[in-house]
């Protein structure tokens, strides 16, 4: 059962706060485990936890049924007749977004690295520069919980503060332009050769 773009941004933009404060949360929990014990101590402390809580709500309503001598039936059928298999079809549409990410991913790349524009492998170097720091001040782990709470955040304060952010970023976005520009003018490697044509 896959989650669309709408219910994302509903998760995102907190318009069910009840519903995201549970999923982030939940991702939160898991990825501060995961920082803290082996991905095999978390996984299976996940699934006993799991384990122990749908045993004890199977034999409680079991107890319930007996008491008050019904037959509801298996308190999980709902769940357990959802058809889980993955529809072949959504599998390949999945794969094919994915090979033309990667493929697209593997071309900017070679562009940067062999510096078909010398201004943008200038501006790739400065971002690796930037990275190295990055990695020497957090962990992978630690980045990614910085990107959940960042995901759970950052929406909902712009889609509330969107005038000035919006402002702020133009401004900002001149003045990268406007240095960019320059540096272009200064550096006639970073200008493609224009073709002549022969008469």
């Amino acid at each position: 059962m896959a989650i669309t773009r709408e219910e994302l941004a509903a998760l995102i933009y907190w318009r069910d706060p009840k519903k995201s404060g549970i999923v982030f949360g939940a991702i939160l929990g898991v990825l501060l485990s995961l920082a803290y014990f082996s991905l095999i101590s978390v996984l299976a402390y996940l699934s006993l936890l799991t384990l122990t809580g749908t045993v004890a709500f199977r034999i409680y309503k079991n107890v319930l049924q007996a008491v008050q001598k019904t037959s509801d039936g298996h308190p999980f059928k709902d769940i357990l007749d959802v058809d889980l298999t993955l529809p072949a079809e959504k599998v390949h549409e999945f794969a094919d977004v994915a090979v033309a990410h990667a493929n697209a991913a593997v071309t900017e790349l070679r562009r940067l690295f062999l510096v078909e524009d010398i201004v943008d492998s200038l501006k790739f170097g400065i971002l690796l520069w930037c990275l190295t720091y990055l990695g020497s001040w957090f962990n992978g782990m630690t980045l990614i919980i910085i990107g959940v709470v960042a995901l759970f955040t950052l929406p909902k304060v712009y889609e509330t503060n969107k005038t000035q952010i919006d402002q702020n970023l133009a401004l900002v976005r001149g003045k990268v332009n406007e240095i960019t520009a320059k540096v272009k003018a200064a550096i006639p490697l970073g200008k493609k050769a224009e073709p002549t044509k022969e008469d």
